[in-house]
């Protein structure tokens, strides 16, 4: 592509030009934040858009600016989904299994971050839960409906360097809950999930890719940011953390621009250039070394090797299939 894409550039500097009608794109998570400006950015473009949300009244609100933006094709449909709840997942895989109608692409915007430690309805730690088991079950079990030539976006974060995945003890019950490890562990596992998705789809043209949006501020932050200024100091902790590391500061982006990355790596990204990889700022992300004791809790560009990890995708997918009680063919 001719067109070069960063930091700054927004859901409409990507999809400038593209028409997506006869395009239908499942967006998780769209009852606020990224998931809403992702819908709206397609839904503008004519994609039909189905958006999955754990409470639909919130999400109608939320997604009124995905009708008003949206272009002649262009169209949005509300499924229920809480993905902390596998009989929520596996209702709402069967009725879209049921309409049969397929996807061009899916993605697994929806997540929770630093939460208190909670369990979600089936037992399982509230993060590793919800951002990596709920959506492992649900995809997986609407795998069929991906068209060929498809493509599986799962929203991971720079948090992923906080932790690899711990198999042995997924649901914190030997090791003392700490909420960013919890969210680092989740993440990596979003990013595994997708090494090991694109290498059992990619025969049907299906690429699988995890991105890093970038820091927003969003509902995502509810958990980790209660009170008055909680923001601007996590940033300057995590900006003396990366001056230390010798990593440059880090910045918030606006919504569009985080969702913008999504929507890059779902319709415009070349399947080839993306598939098993992970993004950020609209580009394919440098692996990184091995990280040293100040570089652990430091946030900056790049994908630490352990998220890339074919074997340690392998392993993840057996402990996610054994967790969950279903398996999933190749």
């Amino acid at each position: 592509m001719s067109e070069a894409f960063g930091a700054t550039s927004t859901t409409d500097d990507v999809l400038a030009g593209i028409n997506l009608t006869g395009k239908r794109i499942l967006v998780t998570g769209v009852s606020a934040g990224l998931g809403v400006e992702t819908a709206r950015a397609l839904a503008a473009r004519g994609a039909t858009v189905v958006g999955a949300a754990r409470d639909l009244k919130k999400a109608e609100a939320a997604t009124a600016v995905v009708w008003e933006s949206a272009a002649a094709g262009g169209s949005l449909e509300l499924i229920e989904l809480d993905l902390a709840n596998l009989a929520s997942v596996r209702a709402a895989s069967d009725a879209l299994i049921a309409a049969g109608k397929p996807f061009d692409v899916v993605i697994a915007n929806a997540g929770i971050m630093a939460c208190p430690f909670w369990h979600t309805a089936d037992g399982f730690e509230m993060q590793f839960g919800t951002n990596h088991l709920g959506h492992f079950t649900f995809i997986n079990r609407i795998a069929a409906l991906i068209k060929d030539g498809g493509r599986l976006v799962n929203l991971s974060s720079a948090g992923h360097r906080f932790s690899d995945v711990d198999l042995d003890d997924p649901n914190f019950e030997r090791t003392p809950y700490d909420p960013w490890l919890s969210y680092g562990r989740s993440k990596t596992a979003n990013v595994l999930f997708a090494v090991e998705f694109d290498r059992r789809h990619k025969a049907r043209g299906i690429r699988a890719t995890a991105l890093h949006p970038g820091g927003i501020a969003t509902e995502l932050g509810r958990y980790a940011y209660t009170e008055a200024g909680a923001v601007q100091r996590r940033i300057d902790q995590i900006n003396a953390e990366n001056l230390a590391a010798g990593l440059p500061p880090i910045r918030l982006k606006s919504i569009p621009q985080g969702a913008a990355t999504s929507v890059w790596a779902g319709v415009v990204a070349a399947g080839d250039d993306v598939g098993g990889r992970y993004c950020e700022d609209c580009h394919v992300a440098e692996t990184l070394p091995a990280a040293s004791s100040a570089q652990v809790s430091a946030i900056g560009p790049g994908v630490r090797a352990y998220a890339l990890d074919a074997d340690r995708a392998k392993a993840l997918w057996a402990k996610s299939e054994e967790m969950v009680g279903e398996h999933f063919a190749a």
